[in-house]
């Protein structure tokens, strides 16, 4: 049986599961937090972009690495290419086991948090909400990956329209300074301008999840860099537009008081009951756009891990379905994590650890389009603009946010940072049972 996953995602699937994984919950959920840690709608905008700016740099520094290494797995096939066995591993082992269930099950938590103020339920339905979406849509991609593909479209294509709301409703018919406005009701803040900064990646976190994809690309080393660069630029823009939008609607003491639920206020305000409904309905398709992008690159980790023998259970973690080509068990996987995930963490904090977890190994992915330049003297299928002052903007961004979350949460750190060494003796304990593999 041919246990290889099928080549046929191109440039327009691939545009639209990079955009539609980073636009779902942060930028509708996470104003108020943004805010709170900045103190002024000025600082919270520039948070904003800033994000968007290291997000972007990343991006371009990563496209250079991935188009040379164009096979399905994404960060955890360019660390081990870069530095070794080892490493790879517990960057592959960081995204399964805490990263890809977190990113998740922080999305779901959001989704659920709109879905009982949609449906006018009690709040104790969030967890069960949350719990049989992520299950409806993992399920979902137990198909064809061209299923998870075709909805990602579909998906980013409809959560163009409250986007497109909020921003023409906030700018034409908002009565507030975007700019200038101070949260006077904090006795103090919640954070500072780092952890604002942090807040806002979860909202642009997504980006890297197509590199995943790369050994189901038509053509991955021209594809890969232009999905991720035209991806993130276009994201920057709405993200910018979106924020000044609710700024003009919604005083800076308003967001504060609403916290996450800005965004239902905003929708219900400004288009009423019946047209607020409608709204949030396009909200909600957009969170689940962004769980299906997720829920369809991740388990390609555990796949590519799983190949290598490098999991425990392995054999079933690397079964395909005959026809259709998807990798079920590792579709499962990943869902029971992120259900396990939902049960026993707040969406808010686990979102700002799990970036902070995935930064760890971006920075090494950034340091490492200095080894390959030095490798690699011939012509590139995409060179970095800009070089090497984008990569060092890109590791600069990554150190900011570490320093940032060390300072604020260093207990959360040192869970999720536990979590990711669990790693080390489960690798070597794969590694005694398969001595005789060859690898």
């Amino acid at each position: 049986m041919d246990n290889k996953l099928k080549r046929n995602i191109g440039f327009g699937s691939a545009l639209s599961i990079v955009i539609g994984t980073i636009i779902g919950s942060g930028i509708f959920f996470k104003q108020a937090s943004v805010l709170d840690s900045a103190g002024s709608t000025t600082m919270a905008l520039l948070a904003w972009i800033f994000g968007g700016l290291i997000t972007l740099a990343a991006g371009l520094t990563i496209a250079e690495i991935g188009a040379q290494m164009p096979y399905t797995g994404g960060l955890y096939v360019y660390i081990e290419n870069l530095y070794g066995r080892i490493l790879g591993f517990m960057a592959g082992w960081m995204q399964i086991i805490v990263y890809g269930p977190a990113i998740i099950a922080a999305v779901a938590g959001f989704m659920s948090i709109m879905m009982t103020n949609f449906f006018e339920l009690n709040s104790a339905w969030r967890i069960p909400l949350a719990l049989i979406t992520v299950l409806v849509i993992g399920i979902m991609n137990f198909f064809e990956n061209k299923v998870g593909a075709a909805f990602s479209v579909i998906t980013t294509i409809a959560k163009m329209i409250p986007i497109a709301a909020i921003i023409i409703c906030g700018i034409c018919w908002g009565q507030q300074d975007a700019l200038g406005q101070t949260v006077t009701e904090l006795t103090h803040h919640t954070g500072n301008f780092g952890v604002a900064v942090l807040a806002t990646l979860f909202g642009y976190d997504g980006w890297i999840l197509i590199a995943n994809l790369g050994g189901e690309m038509k053509n991955p080393q021209k594809l890969l860099p232009k999905a991720i660069v035209a991806g993130i630029t276009a994201v920057l823009a709405i993200y910018t537009l979106i924020t000044i939008g609710i700024f003009r609607f919604i005083p800076a003491n308003q967001i504060h008081q609403l916290g996450e639920n800005t965004t239902t206020y905003l929708a219900n305000t400004v288009f009423g009951a019946i047209g607020g409904k409608i709204l949030s309905i396009g909200i909600i398709t957009s969170m689940m756009g962004t769980l299906n992008g997720k829920m369809l690159t991740f388990p390609r980790i555990v796949y590519a891990m799983a190949k290598r023998g490098d999991l425990p259970f392995s054999k079933y973690l690397a079964y395909v379905t005959p026809k259709g080509k998807s990798p079920v068990v590792a579709t499962l996987f990943i869902v029971l994590l992120a259900l396990l995930m939902m049960i026993f963490f707040d969406p808010d904090h686990l979102s700002d650890l799990c970036v902070f977890t995935v930064y760890c190994f971006y920075l090494l992915a950034f340091f490492g389009i200095f080894i390959l330049r030095k490798k690699n003297k011939a012509e590139r299928p995409f060179s970095t603009p800009l070089y090497p002052l984008v990569p060092i903007v890109a590791i600069l961004g990554g150190l900011f946010v570490l320093i940032s979350e060390l300072i604020n949460d260093p207990a959360g750190v040192l869970l999720f940072a536990g979590i990711v060494i669990i790693g080390l003796p489960i690798f070597y304990a794969v590694k005694r049972m398969n001595k005789h593999r060859l690898y």
